[in-house]
């Protein structure tokens, strides 16, 4: 079976946007699904893509706005939804890897209250992000570097953060959000595929910075979409392309891919 790259949503915090909602990804690896950020109607892309949300077995939230947290109890409801009428493993856990403890307490008194009491057939782990190594099993692993979209807190810690994926000798970096691409250079560095954000950057920028640091990955693949991209797709990439040679790929909603 080969992993796949599953494209649930790739537009930034803006207004609604026809065909596109906020961003969420998954990576399908020996049958499992390892899911980074729940924007808004993740799972019901997902569900509509033939996407089993009972398959998931880890996800990893790169910084708590809504645009990436929108749709982690809607995820979490859908799971149960599908507990409830077709069944699921039994002792099944999902590991939730949160960059702050805050945001799923929240999110987990709400569906209590919404439910009566949520009462989830699964059991749900949360892990606190911090720099280095997640997760590493069954030939994947998650690393995590923290990046400066939101700054360092008061308490000295970051809760925004970028991720490297590497599974069947192919490395994959999750921007997250990121003020510069310069903050998670290490992360880049020999990249297959780069899931690059431009809510907050023009391609050009992007492929500007990883060309000045030497990190350019075999395919870069833009997410979580901007104004550059959604207003002026055509121009923002012709800007690109006099910069970056490689390939390069704007992603949409449903997009689906074989690693």
């Amino acid at each position: 079976m080969a992993d796949k790259l599953r494209i649930f949503s790739t537009c930034s915090g803006t207004e609604p946007m026809p065909g596109r909602h906020h961003c969420s990804f998954s990576i399908e690896h020996n049958g499992k699904l390892y899911w980074f950020d729940a924007g808004e109607t993740c799972s019901y892309t997902a569900h509509l893509m033939g996407v089993d949300v009972r398959d998931i077995r880890s996800i990893f939230i790169s910084h708590p706005h809504m645009d990436h947290v929108g749709g982690l109890g809607e995820l979490m409801w859908t799971i149960r939804k599908l507990y409830s009428r077709y069944g699921g493993p039994e002792n099944k856990v999902i590991d939730l890897y949160m960059p702050d403890h805050v945001t799923w307490p929240a999110l987990l008194g709400f569906l209590n209250r919404a439910a009566n009491g949520f009462n989830n057939p699964f059991s749900i782990r949360e892990h606190l992000v911090q720099d280095g190594l997640l997760m590493e099993e069954d030939g994947i692993s998650v690393t995590a570097m923290h990046n400066l979209h939101i700054g360092r807190l008061p308490d000295g810690s970051f809760n925004s953060y970028s991720y490297r994926i590497c599974l069947g000798g192919k490395v994959i970096v999750f921007s997250g959000d990121v003020k510069n691409y310069s903050e998670i250079e290490p992360l880049l560095k020999g990249a297959d595929i780069l899931l690059a954000e431009t809510g907050h950057h023009r391609p050009a920028k992007v492929c500007r910075e990883l060309n000045e640091m030497g990190c350019a990955p075999g395919t870069l693949m833009f997410i979580h979409h901007g104004r550059a991209i959604l207003d002026e797709c055509e121009t923002a990439m012709a800007e690109a392309r006099e910069i970056y040679s490689g390939k390069m790929i704007v992603l949409n909603d449903g997009d689906q891919f074989d690693l």
